[in-house]
């Protein structure tokens, strides 16, 4: 190992993928703040934190959780003609306060990170 090893280390990180738990808090966080489509919720993760990343399948798991524990729904959004609508995802208002616990554990994974 040579130092310049270490700070090459640091300034190109590999991208690491987050698991469904932390998927699921990932979203609820994103919930809290607005509706969110799935390519967005992939895409902002990707622009907030870029050594962060979440596989499809993972964002899918957690957001089917969450649709099962009746946390959230997905409703069309209407994309003026331009093909099908897109599947939106709100927070419902019942789940606030168990969600905000569970983004406060994603901003102390991204605080660690």
């Amino acid at each position: 190992m040579k130092l310049e090893d270490i700070y090459h280390f640091f300034e190109h990180q590999p991208t690491r993928f987050i698991n469904s738990e932390v998927a699921v808090c990932y979203v609820l966080h994103s919930l809290l703040q607005k509706d969110c489509y799935g390519a967005e919720l992939i895409q902002r993760l990707g622009e907030q934190h870029p050594v962060l990343a979440v596989s499809e399948t993972v964002l899918h798991q957690a957001i089917r959780f969450l649709e099962r524990e009746g946390w959230i729904v997905r409703y069309p959004q209407s994309l003026d003609g331009c093909g099908r609508p897109r599947q939106m995802f709100r927070l419902l208002p019942e789940a606030c306060t168990k969600a905000q616990e569970l983004a406060q554990l994603w901003e102390q994974f991204v605080t660690y990170q």
